[in-house]
């Protein structure tokens, strides 16, 4: 085994240095003189060091599976230019002191949510640690806490205090944080998400107790790589940035959005297996146009009017610069609630430098393909024998259509062009005509096909005859007793997908789609419901959640190292989600698979996008792994807790 060493000194400033390809850089660690070494390939992985929040900790015995981009040269996952970050340095003749030896050092372990296990330490650790009376003498396991922990998550009857009590465990103990939502995420997984996150948005500043992530507002102009910088981690993997302006069909919330990035990333970890500190939840605040917030005296946001135009274009691509510079080609960034305007252009303009992914135009549309394919094995045919009617023409509703374009296209080889004409779109206006060409926006022209104008859905319905209904308008019942019927009585089983978020806006209830269709719909929400009895048939309705697609999205670009963001990559996601629904589903009327099998569910979808960048030549990591799933299953983060000694 060959070691690199490189001695550091530690003083009031920081520490510094290199071995080989890793670098480092402590800051305001108590003097001391340390040697750190960085092991070559045949380190023993049962030896590691912690650092979090450049906070060291002593030797770790690590007995879980290491996570996505561990520092193990032997790895298709492992940087080139790897920062040493908590889980990620070791060393081979030396313990690294955490703190100075004083009675301070445990208080502080106890407040370090990275580390902090709470009466999980042992007596050993509580030894080790000056934790001796700082704790009550039991010693429990984690997955006591979390039966604990879940116990008093259901004395909540508020949604939103559900919300915050897990907000606050991830700000104390963001292993037990973790392990408490995977191993109860049907459950959890609408608190700390859609449609909870919604009303914390909206009460963000009034509920604001600690800052998660990064704000970066009209201020940072011109000092957006500094403020990247203020960020501990410096291994950043994913970043999920929003502007506020479009927050699930609730608008402009500003600032307040950025519960979205923090949630969406919360799921990354929890259902993708991304490590924690490898993600960033960013907010680009350039002002609201919400007048309730600017007035409200607990806004945290700029209290001005949103920039727009040239102003606000400089400051997004001083900010996806800065990115690219800071933490390399290969971290993802996920555009998240942008406006129609902002959205279409960012992913137009970046998509070929970065690599970027817009979740309401691309997940969306993936999620939603998904559920599509699985509905063909209930009602037969294929994509292309079926006719297409959208309520809502905006980022969520044109990118499925257009995925179920190319996904016709590819299938049936015909002209893109042709298979676009299978899909009409209802806005505001009504049906889009080639009449309306004039008016219309860029991202709706490809939908202006030639028909006669129609303004209202039923009539659209009536006239289109189509298979399909899908709402993406944000307006919540528009799916009416009227519309409902006539789609029965064009279908024997029609299929509505009734997709806005949050449950408020949905299009129409799972109740309202049974009940009006005799039974015989094929429902989907974006938002969960509850199960629905019908003439003595228990129905349960699909949820078409992008948290099927990203998180397992996300991983298979990590692992293979991919640069860009190929719609290839959204299909083959698209198939790996259909292909888990079992016939135990489609008996109980589901087109998706249930959430619980989400970790398993992910690392195919994270195994067929990583086959799909190996075979486009976009991949980075070499060799590729013979067998994708396990490797996928082997990257992701475990929450167990780790022995200290």
């Amino acid at each position: 085994m060959i070691s690199l060493h490189r001695s550091c000194f530690l003083n009031n400033t920081g520490i510094s240095g290199s071995s080989g390809p890793f670098s480092y850089n402590l800051k305001k660690l108590p003097p001391a003189s340390v040697k750190v070494t960085a092991l070559g390939p045949n380190r023993d992985r049962n030896s590691s060091v912690l650092i979090e929040n450049n906070h060291p900790l002593k030797e770790i015995k690590n007995d879980v599976t290491s996570s996505v981009a561990d520092v193990d040269p032997d790895s298709t996952v492992a940087r080139e230019d790897l920062e040493v970050s908590y889980d990620d340095a070791a060393t081979d003749d030396q313990l690294v002191t955490p703190w100075s030896l004083s009675v301070a050092s445990g208080y502080a372990l106890l407040r370090d949510p990275h580390h902090n296990k709470g009466l999980a330490f042992n007596d050993k650790e509580r030894d080790a640690y000056y934790l001796r009376g700082l704790l009550p003498p039991a010693v429990i396991s984690q997955d006591l806490q979390v039966k604990k922990m879940m116990h008093s998550i259901r004395q909540y009857q508020v949604p939103l205090q559900k919300y915050m009590a897990m907000m606050d465990l991830q700000e104390l103990n963001e292993r037990l944080f973790y392990k408490l939502l995977i191993n109860n995420v049907e459950e959890l997984l609408p608190v700390v998400y859609t449609p909870t996150v919604g009303e914390a948005c909206q009460k963000y500043g009034s509920i604001f107790r600690r800052p998660q992530g990064l704000f970066i507002s009209l201020k940072e102009k011109g000092k957006i790589r500094e403020v990247l910088r203020n960020w501990p981690q410096r291994n950043i993997q994913v970043i999920v940035v929003t502007d506020g302006e479009r927050i699930l069909g609730l608008g402009d919330l500003g600032c307040q959005g950025m519960g979205i990035p923090i949630g969406k990333l919360s799921l990354y970890s929890a259902l993708g297996g991304v490590r924690p500190s490898a993600c960033l939840p960013v907010t680009i605040d350039v002002g609201t146009n919400n007048e309730k917030l600017l007035n409200d005296e607990f806004y945290i946001g700029l209290r001005q009017r949103r920039a727009t135009g040239q102003e606000y274009a400089e400051l997004m691509h001083e900010f996806m610069t800065a990115v690219k510079q800071t933490y390399g080609e290969k971290v993802l960034i996920q555009f998240e609630d942008f406006a129609n305007h902002n959205a279409f252009d960012l992913l137009a303009k970046y998509s070929t430098t970065h690599l970027v992914f817009n979740d309401d135009i691309q997940g969306t549309a993936s999620v939603v393909l998904a559920g599509l394919v699985a509905a063909l094995k209930v009602v037969g045919g294929t994509l292309a024998d079926h006719r297409f009617l959208f309520l809502g023409a905006g980022e969520a509703g044109t990118g499925i259509a257009e995925l179920i374009a190319l996904e016709i296209s590819k299938q049936t080889n015909m002209p893109l062009k042709e298979a676009r004409k299978k899909i009409s779109l209802v806005d505001s206006k009504g049906l889009i005509v080639k009449s309306r060409m004039d008016s219309l926006q860029h991202f709706k022209k490809p939908w202006a096909h030639d028909h006669e104008p129609i303004k209202n859905l039923v009539d659209a319905v009536n006239g289109i005859k189509p298979t399909v209904l899908i709402g993406t308008s944000g307006v919540g019942r528009t799916f009416t007793k009227e519309v409902v019927e006539a789609m029965a009585a064009l279908n024997e089983k029609p299929i509505i997908f009734s997709l806005s978020n949050p449950t408020s806006q949905s299009e129409c209830t799972a109740e309202e789609a049974y009940t009006w269709s005799q039974g015989r719909a094929i429902f989907a929400s974006g938002s969960p419901f509850d199960p629905v009895e019908y003439n003595g048939r228990v129905f349960v309705p699909g949820q078409a959640n992008n948290a099927y697609i990203f998180p397992g999205l996300g991983l298979g670009l990590i692992m293979s190292g991919a640069i860009r963001v190929h719609d290839d990559m959204l299909l083959a996601a698209s198939e790996a989600l259909a292909a888990q629904v079992t016939q135990e589903n489609f008996d109980k009327g589901l087109i998706y698979p249930p959430f619980r099998d989400i970790r398993k569910i992910s690392a195919h979808i994270a195994a067929n996008v990583a086959a799909k960048a190996y075979e486009l030549g976009l991949a980075t990591r070499t060799p590729r792994p013979h067998d994708l799933v396990k490797h996928a299953d082997n990257c992701m983060y475990n929450p167990a807790y780790q022995s200290y000694r």
